[in-house]
């Protein structure tokens, strides 16, 4: 069964850092696309970073996150991460990452075949 747990979300204040972690089980993560996306209270669920397998292109930051936050991949550890730094009270939101097949990434919530169950992180003073 293909399984993603997040983890290594919480507290921070403004202008501190995270790094979340994504551990896949089930699959191989090396050959899938992996999307982190956030949603905030009241929101739809938005794409913040993705990185496609090695040959489907390259990875992708939103706007809102660009020069702040980077995603990794470690294949031995089968885990994909989201390095976040000088973080903003915007920046609060549950965090999910997906895992997209077909070895693309995309900001699209439709095109990930399986999802973690999220981790919260909450940037307050």
């Amino acid at each position: 069964q293909v399984q993603l747990v997040e983890s290594g979300g919480g507290l921070v204040q403004p202008g501190g850092s995270l790094r979340l972690s994504c551990a896949a089980s089930g699959f191989t993560l090396d050959s899938y696309g992996i999307g982190w996306f956030r949603q905030a209270p009241g929101k739809e669920r938005e794409g913040v970073s993705c990185m496609p397998s090695s040959s489907h292109g390259k990875t992708y930051y939103a706007d809102s996150v660009k020069g702040r936050f980077t995603i990794s991949r470690d294949n031995a550890k089968n885990t994909v991460y989201l390095q976040m730094n000088s973080l903003k009270p915007e920046d609060t939101a549950v965090y999910y990452c997906a895992a997209d097949a077909s070895g693309y990434c995309s900001t699209y919530v439709s095109t990930y075949d399986d999802w973690g169950q999220g981790t919260q992180v909450t940037v307050s003073s």
